[in-house]
């Protein structure tokens, strides 16, 4: 496959996605926001924990 080739074809996907993509509404934006918020908290409870188990076994 030339370098064309694989241009077109990336190109030609591209238009597909951006076709069908379309800007989320206020709901689904308020979720993903959600969820995302979650994953943070969630991911900082647990490096917190880390770091006290880490202090208290002395490392």
């Amino acid at each position: 496959m030339s370098v064309q080739e694989s241009f077109d074809k990336f190109a030609k996907e591209s238009k597909r996605v951006l076709r069908v993509a379309r800007k989320p509404d206020s709901e689904e934006y308020f979720n993903f926001a959600k969820v995302t918020g979650i994953g943070i908290i969630l991911i900082g409870v647990i490096g917190f924990v880390i770091v006290m188990i880490g202090q208290l076994i002395g490392l």
